[in-house]
């Protein structure tokens, strides 16, 4: 070991008798010539960790460093120069054999003559107590290329003593805790503190989102009070929360070795170290020795209107409910987040109307300056000949996984212009609404649209004189779901006519259980006990309903179950299945309505035998660990048999977050005079109507009428085709998630996730006088595809690893109630189609003059279909009306 010692002459000393003074980080000796390797590799896989999975490289070479200049004043005052030699690049699997796309080739093929020379040109480190004070190198070398000594000159920054401190590195400005031990010094990096600019974005939504985790250790080992080697060991893992096997994870090492040390060039005397690095080689320059960004250039690359034509077949309408449209979409997105403005425009301009609605989702999904200019450009709300391509434009932007203050002051500059169209004009302020409360859930509620835009909400809706405004207002706010807004819709719901205070009500219990205060139960408990004035049933259940799913207060639930049976027959059922709904779920208001039912005068049989055929019901389609997938089915009919509304609702919940998928609510009134039938309390005097509203991935979309009036009632009834008429028909981006990451070893990783959907939501409601029957249906019809995916990338030479899912599949809903008598037959199905599961796994590695190797694995199974059970006490009814096949367990995701 002594020999060792003296061989080795105190390289990255940390006692060393030669050095004068103490030192508090590496310190090389005078007049040596210290001889390393090192070597730096990445591997990619799913997080599995076996080597014969992954995929990636290695790049090694001899260093040399020399001590050039220490500050006569102080010791810990150092000039040091590091040369790379000998530059190799290699496999790391070594099983790759005869498929290596390094065999054959040297260095300088593989890295560029040009590259390899900057790549060897030597860079001066100024340390002052162990931390970087400059980086020096010479301007305009290739960015990659400047990265990799970064990453290299990074690894000599360090200090001996324990503690927790911020260094400037490759990483950027980075929180650091060193552990020093007899043999080692263990520095641990807080990679999700370093500040460095980097591009990326993510989905706000945690059901959609995805779990990132980073780690960086490195270790200083110490034999006999000399640093020996430098160890470090950096990780980037991530995960989708709501699909776990989108997953992968970047393993990046380095490794320097001290080898020999040798007789080296003397000091430089001197006082300043500027004089000295200019005697050393004027052409030096002062460089930031944080990772700077790079794209590596894309040779014989297709144009945008290339990419177009060879997707455009894949969006054509009658392929919308295949993956393979979704995967398109999600690809043509990413080429048009690099494309210019008169790109865009071009292919806009000359596409046909079949395929246009497509390419209007893709170009407003990808969600950039110039994509955006195109579509404000191309699009003239003036015109009522581009109502679809409006429209389907307005949802894409409601559907932004990352909306910026440009978009939405795009939108509010639109709604203050004319519109061809009022269903135009009153999708820009509920998108409006949209885009509000997803700015805010970033911490964007300051921003000076962001204000202007809850001022036109709040402010219209309270000088709003027409119906038709209110209605659109309050839309908006159901969308915004501003706190600021709760005693206006208070105002509404208690004070409002019919459509207006229900809309109102809906839009209170949208809101977070923290904004349902006990002043907002108040009004709530007089609206549904009537207090002031009567209510229609719709109203006081969805008052109730809120009562009981925020925290109810004991008297707040005595004084509803005391209710049951004072109340219209059908709102007695309902409200009685909706408690006994709570009871079987085990929501969260279950143990206050057990207490309550622990006294007799609340739960006798007179209050819980009450018939009727309306119902609530809540169940699973899917329950994993970590996740779940549910569903609500409520109907509430008149006393006369005729549906007043019926609402399904999706939601899906990972942890605490939670996610309203969808809801579609379909909603009929003043219906009974064609039977001859009597209006139940407070609903005497409504005009015939029947409409569709619909929630889709949080976002309240504008409601459908079927018909509005006696007149518009009897027309249709004459001339209906019975098909089914949809609420929103599209493609979406659902899922966007976005890691640009600079690798200490100075390579460039992306880390990219991509969902996205092609959806029809349509329904119907059927009625006959003949039958004296009803029937009302909602139908879904889904194309899902996922990608994920991780980069490395040198600009030589690049590796990754893709992961996509994706599937079809659709789920029905159908009530059939014949009311011929009383009580009245009804029959509920739910059904989800089976799905075809596809999942596809591609590794490879690449170099940038072509040459490539590619690893390819394919996995499909199918999910079975399932019938979900539903509520209802007249089931053989559904013997009558359908014959269905026997409904398999349900498996897999919707």
């Amino acid at each position: 070991m002594i020999l060792l010692a003296v061989l080795f002459l105190c390289f990255i000393s940390s006692y060393s008798a030669s050095v004068k003074g103490h030192t508090t980080g590496l310190s090389l000796n005078n007049d040596r010539l210290y001889k390393l390797t090192y070597s730096t590799e990445v591997l990619l896989d799913r997080g599995k960790g076996k080597l014969q999975d992954s995929v990636g490289y290695r790049i090694s070479s001899n260093v040399d460093v020399v001590l050039l200049w220490r500050n006569p004043d102080g010791d810990d005052d150092q000039l040091i120069q590091i040369t790379m030699k000998d530059v190799n690049v290699e496999n790391v699997n070594q099983q790759r054999g005869e498929k290596s796309i390094f065999k054959g080739k040297n260095p300088p093929k593989i890295i560029r003559k040009e590259n390899l020379e900057a790549l060897q040109r030597p860079v001066l480190l100024h340390l002052i107590h162990g931390k970087v004070k400059e980086f020096y190198s010479y301007a305009n070398e290739p960015v990659a290329i400047e990265n990799l000594k970064r990453g290299l000159a990074s690894l000599f920054q360090m200090q001996l003593s324990s503690g927790t401190t911020n260094e400037v590195d490759i990483s950027g400005d980075c929180k650091v805790t060193y552990q020093a031990h007899q043999d080692k010094v263990i520095k641990i990096k807080a990679l999700d503190s370093c500040k460095i600019e980097r591009s990326g974005f993510t989905t706000s939504n945690q059901v959609l989102g995805v779990t990132s985790k980073a780690t960086s250790v490195t270790t200083y080992k110490i034999e006999d009070s000399f640093v020996i080697a430098v160890l470090a060991e950096e990780t980037h893992a991530f995960r989708m929360n709501s699909l776990q096997t989108i997953a992968g994870k970047i393993i990046s090492k380095q490794k320097l070795e001290l080898k020999t040390t040798e007789a080296g060039p003397r000091l430089m005397s001197g006082k300043q170290v500027a004089a000295i690095i200019k005697a050393v080689d004027s052409e030096y320059k002062a460089l930031p020795i944080v990772g700077q960004d790079f794209q590596s250039k894309c040779k014989r690359c297709p144009s945008l209107s290339e990419h177009w034509q060879s997707t455009r077949k894949h969006l054509q309408p009658d392929n919308l409910s295949k993956a393979e449209a979704v995967r398109s979409f999600l690809a043509f997105i990413q080429h048009l987040r690099t494309a210019t403005r008169e790109e865009i425009l071009q292919i806009l301009k000359a596409e046909n109307k079949e395929v246009l609605p497509q390419l209007v989702d893709a170009v407003t999904s990808a969600q950039t300056s110039d994509s955006l200019d195109a579509i404000l450009d191309f699009l003239d709300f003036k015109s009522d000949s581009s109502i679809i391509l409006q429209e389907r434009f307005l949802y894409a932007c409601g559907f932004a996984s990352h909306p910026n203050e440009e978009l939405l002051r795009g939108l509010i500059s639109k709604f203050k212009g004319s519109f061809a169209s009022n269903d135009i004009r009153e999708t820009v302020m509920i998108i409006i609404g949209a885009l509000v409360k997803k700015l805010c859930q970033n911490e964007g509620c300051k921003l000076k649209a962001v204000v202007e835009a809850k001022k036109l909400i709040l402010g219209g809706l309270e000088r709003a004189e027409k119906k038709e405004d209110t209605m659109m207002y309050l839309l908006a706010l159901k969308n915004a779901l501003l706190p600021e807004g709760i005693p206006l819709l208070l105002k509404f719901a208690e004070a409002g006519e019919g459509p207006v205070s229900h809309l109102a009500t809906t839009a209170l219990q949208r809101y977070d259980v923290s904004f349902i205060t006990d002043e907002v139960k108040k009004t709530l408990n007089r609206i549904y006990h009537q207090n002031r004035k009567v209510h229609e049933k719709t109203v006081r259940t969805t008052a109730a309903a809120i009562i009981l799913n925020n925290n109810p207060s004991y008297m707040e639930v005595k004084n509803i179950l005391l209710s049951i049976g004072e109340l219209p027959k059908e709102m007695n059922k309902y409200m009685l299945t909706l408690v006994q709904d709570i009871l079987r779920f085990e929501m969260p208001a279950s143990k206050m309505v057990r207490r309550v039912l622990k006294e007799m005068v609340a739960h006798n049989y007179d209050r819980f035998s009450k018939s009727g055929s309306s119902s609530a019901y809540t169940g699973y389609i899917e329950r994993t660990p970590h996740s779940a997938s549910t569903y609500s089915l409520d109907i509430l009919y008149s006393g006369s048999g005729i549906l007043r509304r019926s609402n399904l609702n999706i939601f899906q919940y990972i942890g605490k977050a939670h996610l309203h998928s969808s809801q579609v609510v379909i909603e009929a009134q003043g219906l009974e005079a064609l039977i001859a039938a009597t209006p139940d309390e407070g609903e005497e005097n409504l005009d015939s109507y029947a409409g569709m509203s619909a929630i889709l991935f949080d976002v309240q979309l504008r409601p459908v009428t079927f018909f509005n009036g006696y007149s518009d009632l009897m027309s249709k009834m004459l001339s209906a085709s019975g098909d089914p008429i949809s609420v929103v028909k599209g493609l979406i981006l659902l899922i966007d998630h976005s890691q640009e990451l600079q690798l200490q070893s100075g390579l460039k990783a992306n880390m990219d996730v991509q969902g996205g959907l092609a959806i029809d939501i349509s329904g119907a409601m059927e009625f006959s006088l003949w039958y004296r029957e009803s029937k009302t249906r909602v139908k879904t019809r889904v194309a899902l595809a996922i990608t994920g995916s991780i980069t490395v990338d040198s600009s030589f030479v690049k590796a990754g690893l893709e992961i996509s899912t994706e599937t079809e599949t659709g789920l029905e809903f159908i009530s059939t109630v014949q009311f011929s008598q009383y009580p009245f037959l009804v029959c509920m199905q739910m059904d989800k189609d089976g799905a075809p599961l596809r999942q596809l796994e591609t590794k490879y590695e690449r170099l940038s003059t072509g040459r490539g190797y590619v690893s390819r694995r394919r996995k499909e199974s199918l999910i079975a279909g399932s019938e979900f059970p539903l509520h209802q006490e007249n089931s053989e009814m559904c013997k009558v009306v359908f014959a269905p096949e026997p409904a398999s367990t349900s498996s897999g995701w919707f």
